[in-house]
């Protein structure tokens, strides 16, 4: 094992279980495509079978920075108000890995024509493992606090709600209710703090050929400062999303994606660092692609507003 090894464990061990740490979900630029996975509650609400893979690159250039991955699916079921979902997210940082696995189940109420509350229920579990090389050194084997936090399955749940109209939508959800906590000689280690999010958007339509989406995404986390993403994307001729995104004291970045056919979306986005950290990163980088069926046969105008 490496000398840098080595005192990663030793920082693990006796740093982080003072300061307490914990699992949270990663934060991406292009949250409007990966929304079932902080809020269950959009399970299905698109009305047809959409499975889309996002990879996020977080601060190229710095050693050990995250690197996130996601699928998530879902889908409406037929002749029914019910929607579910799947999402898989492997987020990487530095030796640390996390890794959740959520299903989903949602329920809508058609108020009338223009507007639908759906709600949301999400059950499941997450892993947070470190690299084996250092869990297998000598002078980690057997060690207490290591053995009981990391390579451990933790069950969760959460809940949302999602209320949209044609032009507008707003949602709050707790993608994970339960704060788990293990006993160690040392103290309680925080695996998992509850987050809370909301969410919103209005569609403004300039004219046939031209579109305004803004959205907001804000997170509260027991224990952190809150995180608040504003956005703005153009919509051009029904295909084409320009846009631009800003987090909050962290962030700012731009966006592009193309709706190729009827069935295909594919987007980038690119982040600049407005931290500290920024003289070591050149950025943040995201893609992501979204394949949607044409099954179930979507009742809704939907695909190109929320």
């Amino acid at each position: 094992m490496t000398k840098t090894k080595k005192i990663y464990i030793l920082l693990i061990v006796c740093i982080i279980p003072a300061i307490s740490f914990s699992q949270q979900l990663p934060q991406f630029t292009q949250y409007m495509y990966n929304t079932i996975s902080i809020n269950p509650a959009y399970a299905g609400t698109r009305e047809r079978l959409n499975i889309a893979i996002l990879n996020r690159n977080q601060w190229v250039g710095v050693n050990g920075a995250p690197i996130t991955q996601t699928l998530t699916a879902d889908t409406s079921i037929p002749n029914s108000n019910l929607g579910i979902g799947l999402s898989i997210i492997n987020d990487k940082l530095g030796y640390e890995s996390t890794n959740f696995i959520y299903a989903d189940i949602s329920y809508t109420i058609y108020m009338n024509r223009d507007y639908r509350l759906t709600f949301g229920f999400k059950a499941g579990a997450s892993k947070y493992g470190l690299d084996p090389d250092l869990l297998t050194d000598p002078s980690a084997i057997g060690d207490q606090y290591l053995d009981k936090i990391f390579n451990n399955w933790k069950p969760n749940f959460g809940a949302g709600i999602y209320y949209r109209s044609d032009d507008w939508f707003i949602s709050f959800s707790s993608p994970r209710i339960l704060s788990l906590n293990n006993k160690t000689d040392i103290e309680y280690a925080a695996i998992e703090r509850v987050s809370y999010y909301a969410q919103g958007g209005y569609m403004l339509d300039f004219n046939l050929h031209l579109k305004f989406k803004p959205t907001f995404l804000v997170k509260l986390t027991n224990g952190a400062p809150p995180s608040v993403d504003l956005t703005g994307n153009f919509l051009v001729n029904e295909k084409l999303w320009l846009g631009l995104a800003y987090r909050v004291g962290d962030a700012i970045g731009g966006l592009v994606s193309l709706d190729a056919s009827d069935n295909i979306s594919f987007g980038y986005a690119y982040e600049f660092n407005t931290t500290a950290l920024n003289p070591y990163t050149s950025g943040s980088h995201e893609i992501f692609i979204i394949y949607k069926f044409n099954y179930p046969r979507s009742k809704c105008d939907c695909e190109n507003k929320f």
